[in-house]
């Protein structure tokens, strides 16, 4: 099935919200997720004013239903140009493919549009999925990051995994 990228807008809170309600267990330690549509709304008005992200939600071209979200953060100009990748499914949209298109879409994006020449991906070592997802896009593992963020309330260690310009083929992923 088919998957487009849309800007998060207002009019996606409560699907969004219900999506995340439903997907709770699969997010279980991994991520904090929105539980309200006033904190959507305020994250889509901050993703409007914020020039450092670009933030999408990955929906199923067929039906507009929504599969997961998909940000790219923290990007840096001059001699980065870099940024961190973040993104998470939506249940029963997990483990369908979905996420792996809207990735490629915006890692396409990411080194096209935006002209970055490097996106990281941290992930928690047993976060298997997510890693095995990674390395399926040609991102490379660069390190391991004792407590490197906090998630849940607890200090999280990260593996970092990247992927450059010049190691981006998406025509040997289709």
């Amino acid at each position: 099935m088919t998957v487009k990228l849309v800007r998060p807008a207002k009019r996606h809170a409560a699907a969004f919200i219900e999506a995340t309600a439903r997907s709770r267990r699969l997010y279980r330690n991994l991520m904090t997720p929105m539980k309200t549509e006033a904190e959507f709304v305020k994250f889509v008005k901050r993703c409007q004013k914020n020039p450092r992200s670009c933030n999408f939600l990955v929906v199923l071209a067929a039906s507009n239903e929504l599969a997961g979200a998909i940000n790219i953060e923290n990007i840096s100009r001059g001699f980065f140009q870099s940024a961190t990748l973040g993104y998470f499914a939506f249940v029963p949209h997990a483990g369908k493919g979905h996420m792996r298109n809207g990735l490629i879409l915006t890692i396409d994006h990411a080194f096209r549009k935006l002209k970055l020449h490097r996106l990281e991906a941290n992930i928690q070592p047993t976060n298997r999925r997510s890693i095995a997802l990674v390395k399926s896009l040609g991102f490379e593992l660069e390190g391991y990051s004792p407590r490197f963020l906090k998630i849940c309330g607890r200090w999280r260690d990260h593996e970092r995994w990247a992927i450059r310009v010049e190691n981006w083929k998406p025509s040997r992923l289709s």
